[in-house]
């Protein structure tokens, strides 16, 4: 009662907030989801060119869910979705969009209106939003934008790709060390250009070196008249500007940072990176390692279809070749298959097998190696582990298959030969699933590229050339 006479808005802003569920539940579904039948609508208003209600179906919507609602229409639609909400259009959406839908609908405006759309957002989403330009429209648009905003972003654009250097916000609060709470809290106060959020405030010295940084909580807790110095937090872990970005979300992850700040080649603070767009990288990078140990590119259903038919023809080239390769292996063996015809029956189950074993040790040792828990100490232990987990895999795999080869054709050479030759070909896809990409990350060649080409290819020709090698050898065929 007493808050509703301190501010009767309060009573408005309740009104508001309950109804807003009931306008987002026409357009959301249960997990939160825009429903089919929302976008059904959406789409046929835009095909009749009804831009009003367009407008008003969208116009409640999230930021979010209005990015959301761009990749769930037609790439055709888009440029229409964004002229009939042009007034919604802004640094929220921009900042929320896929990658290659933000692209088109970038292209599709004019320089100034990009211009504007970039000054409203934080510097890393600008530039996230500029760098796929051509030099052309990237110049273009800088130039239509404030000296200051266009200098940053510049000065972003400059670092290499995925280095906190891009990914950094220059929007922070940074004061010198000589300041009381009293002072800094006044300063906070009174400076209006002052960005609105922040979580904490960096110390510097008087070369702009952090020195220390003090939480919000601390300053609002502690006496005016007590140093900076002497509240502040000395340890801090500070990130270089040319730090890959994988790099900058392991170093959050293993310290648990809300932010932290981000200095240059000379020790100088030049922006901070907090965890709202760490939380974008680890999701960026948990799923392009299994993408690329594919061969499927971004695997982004977003990407123009020629680009995706290009990265993958690419693999599948590769593949091919070292398909013929495997083959070649089978053709050494032609007389004992033609002697025996069974074994090319049973020879793809050996190959197969080392094939799905050697892709787990392969993928475990890709994601030990992104998350810094494989390293040079304990490659060792690691690959000790791995070759007693092939063992004993080969060993139950080749045991069961082996008896009941056997047992089904009447045979106990041929299922010994096959127990075998899964013993085998189990222990050498687990060397080749920890070796090749440990190699290949010793040689700064990023292991889930390239890894799964080389244990595919190695554990077939093993399979191929143990199970058929062992059958000429022990006189079977």
């Amino acid at each position: 009662m007493m808050s509703e006479e301190f501010d009767p808005a309060l009573r408005d802003e309740s009104a508001l907030e309950a109804v807003e569920p009931a306008r987002a539940s026409e357009s959301l579904d249960e997990d939160n989801q825009l429903k089919r039948q929302f976008v059904r609508r959406v789409r046929e208003a835009l095909d009749a060119g009804e831009t009003d209600t367009v407008y008003d179906l969208v116009e409640p919507l999230h930021p979010a869910d209005i990015a959301d609602l761009f990749e769930l229409i037609d790439a055709d639609d888009r440029p229409a979705l964004a002229r009939a909400i042009s007034d919604q259009m802004g640094g929220e959406v921009f900042a929320e969009l896929n990658d290659h839908v933000r692209e088109l609908l970038v292209e599709s405006l004019p320089a100034e209106t990009v211009a504007e759309i970039a000054e409203e957002l934080e510097t890393d989403d600008a530039v996230a939003m500029l760098e796929d330009l051509d030099e052309e429209d990237r110049q273009a648009v800088l130039a239509e934008m404030e000296p200051e905003d266009r200098a940053a972003i510049e000065t972003a654009l400059s670092y290499p790709e995925e280095t906190a250097g891009r990914l950094m916000s220059r929007d922070l609060i940074a004061v010198p060390e000589h300041m009381t709470v009293g002072d800094l809290i006044d300063y906070l106060r009174d400076d209006i250009d002052l960005p609105t959020e922040f979580w904490e405030v960096f110390i510097v010295d008087a070369r702009h070196h952090p020195v220390g940084t003090c939480q919000l909580s601390w300053i609002m807790r502690t006496p005016r008249s007590i140093a900076l110095t002497d509240v502040m937090k000395r340890d801090q872990t500070l990130i270089p500007v040319t730090m890959d970005q994988e790099e900058v979300a392991l170093r959050f992850q293993k310290y648990a940072l809300i932010s932290a700040a981000v200095v240059d080649e000379d020790g100088r603070l030049v922006g901070q990176i907090t965890v709202d767009d760490v939380v974008h990288i680890i999701q960026e990078e948990a799923g392009e390692d299994v993408l690329l140990l594919s061969g499927a590119g971004d695997g982004d259903i977003n990407e123009p279809i020629r680009l995706t038919i290009r990265t993958r023809l690419t693999w599948l080239v590769v593949n091919l070749g070292t398909a013929i390769l495997a083959s070649s292996v089978v053709g050494l063996f032609q007389g004992a298959i033609t002697r025996f015809a069974l074994l090319a029956v049973l020879m793809p189950i050996v190959s197969g097998m080392g094939g799905n074993a050697g892709t787990q040790t392969l993928a475990v040792v890709v994601r030990a190696l992104a998350t810094n828990q494989l390293t040079s100490t304990n490659t060792w232990r690691m690959i000790v582990r791995e070759f007693s987990i092939a063992l004993a895999n080969g060993l139950a795999l080749g045991v069961l298959i082996g008896g009941g080869v056997g047992l089904v054709f009447g045979n106990p050479h041929l299922g010994a030969v096959m127990a075998a030759a899964m013993l085998i070909n189990n222990l050498m896809a687990g060397l080749a699933g920890i070796l090749v990409p440990v190699a290949l990350d010793r040689l700064r060649i990023d292991p889930a590229v390239s890894s799964a080409v080389f244990v595919t290819t190695f554990t077939d020709t093993c399979g191929f050339f143990s199970f058929l090698g062992l059958a000429v050898a022990t006189g079977l065929a």
